[in-house]
């Protein structure tokens, strides 16, 4: 293996997934998390280059979209508020839960995501038994940890985290006994990855916060999530070994992916976000002489229009293009798409939050700059992938280490700061 071109490709990986979630910041929820997955998971198709792997780009795409859009549903801004306290116990207890929390975006994320890589014609994944175990685990952990057990992770908050939790065992007690154990591999180090960059991030954005630096540190956070979720989910596509599935797809196979990931799931960001009121109060927070109103509507209508093209023109691209029922996707198709699709959410984070009136948003502007750099490097580095197996015993080892540091991380927090707003107990 050369170590100096898969750690290029985990970076590439990692700022992909990054830029994605931290643009998701600005719009939240289930459908901003699946955007950013969605962008995750082709990054890490792309990075193969695995003509199989192109076949089904729009599937394995989806099926990342899906797993990291399920961990939208989890509140998480009281926990944020556990780890800015002053008491050890708050503090800890707040850097595990955001643990928690990143792992089950990762976990369900990395699964789904390994579950499409793995799938083919001698080894389908029933996709029907699947959902419905997953849902039945959502509903069964949820009554039992919540309802009975009252394991209230923040209170007074939604305690959605325990339906995630169930359909994380759920998905994990399918791959055991169907032995996708190279989709359980994906899973375990994409989980890994968004739990440490959650609780890690966290830590980092205390620390600016203190700093007094006038940044948006909350966004290194969100950054910190998407950059080790998206090494540790290519980490553990890279080290897994995959059967060779077919090199072409079906024609019928690619509409259904294409208008969710480019139509339903940006139309629902635009409908959920580009509220007129939200607009008008950030236009008026740093010009309050503009014409309001008149601005919003235009950026609304924009925003709307970018995605009608963005969809129409990638339907017709992959689909009405095509000739024959049986086509080849190549990388030099999926790229130009990897890019709009990044290209178009990033649009979005720079009108929603309309830095394209000032540059009092710095942050929207670094997404450009990792775009290029991303772009640059990303045809850059060929990709040698190895088989490596789970050693639980290491497992057990790594994540003692993990709690031990996530200690150390809280006695530095607490001791470098006074009240900080935003600070949430959950022990008194």
């Amino acid at each position: 293996m050369n170590n100096k071109s898969f750690l290029y490709n985990l970076l590439i990986a990692g700022m992909s997934l990054a830029t994605a979630w931290a643009i998701r910041g600005q719009f939240g929820h289930e459908q901003g998390a699946a955007w950013a997955g969605g962008i995750g998971g082709l990054a890490v198709v792309l990075l193969a280059r695995r003509t199989d792997w192109y076949a089904k780009a729009f599937q394995l795409t989806l099926a990342s979209a899906a797993g990291w859009g399920i961990g939208g549903i989890i509140s998480y801004g009281k926990v944020v508020g556990y780890a800015r306290g002053l008491e050890f116990g708050n503090v800890y207890y707040g850097l595990l839960m955001l643990f928690l929390i990143g792992s089950l975006f990762g976990l369900v994320g990395g699964g789904l995501f390994g579950l499409t890589l793995a799938s083919s014609h001698e080894k389908p994944v029933k996709w029907a038994q699947l959902i419905t175990e997953m849902t039945a685990g959502a509903i069964i952990f949820y009554y039992l940890l919540i309802e009975e057990i009252g394991w209230l992770m923040t209170p007074p908050r939604s305690e959605a985290w325990a339906a995630g939790f169930g359909m994380t065992v759920a998905m994990f007690w399918y791959m055991i006994r169907n032995k996708q154990y190279a989709a359980i591999r994906v899973a375990i180090f994409a989980g890994l990855g968004g739990g440490f960059g959650f609780a890690f991030g966290n830590f980092l954005q205390v620390m600016g916060s203190v700093s007094g630096i006038k940044f948006n540190f909350w966004n290194v956070m969100e950054y910190s999530i998407g950059f080790f979720g998206g090494i540790g989910m290519a980490y553990g596509t890279f080290t897994s070994e995959w059967e060779k599935s077919e090199d072409s797809v079906s024609k019928n196979n690619l509409i259904a992916p294409i208008l969710i990931l480019t139509l339903i799931i940006p139309f629902i960001v635009w409908d959920q976000s580009f509220e007129t009121e939200r607009l008008v109060d950030t236009i008026k927070s740093f010009n309050p002489n503009s014409d309001g109103p008149a601005i919003t509507k235009y950026v609304q209508w924009a925003a709307l229009l970018l995605v009608l093209i963005f969809s129409g023109f990638t339907l017709y691209y992959f689909y009405f293009k095509k000739a024959g029922q049986l086509i080849n996707l190549t990388a030099e198709q999926l790229r130009p798409f990897f890019f709009a699709n990044l290209g178009l959410y990033t649009i979005y984070s720079i009108l929603i939050t309309c830095a394209f009136m000032s540059l009092y948003r710095i942050e929207q502007y670094l997404y450009i700059l990792n775009i290029l750099v991303i772009g640059f490097l990303l045809n850059k580095f060929e990709v040698t992938f190895s088989n490596r197996r789970l050693n639980i015993s290491r497992w057990v080892i790594n994540f003692i280490f993990i709690l031990a540091f996530f200690a150390i991380l809280t006695a530095v927090a607490v001791s470098s700061h006074g009240e900080l707003k935003g600070a949430n107990s959950r022990f008194e």
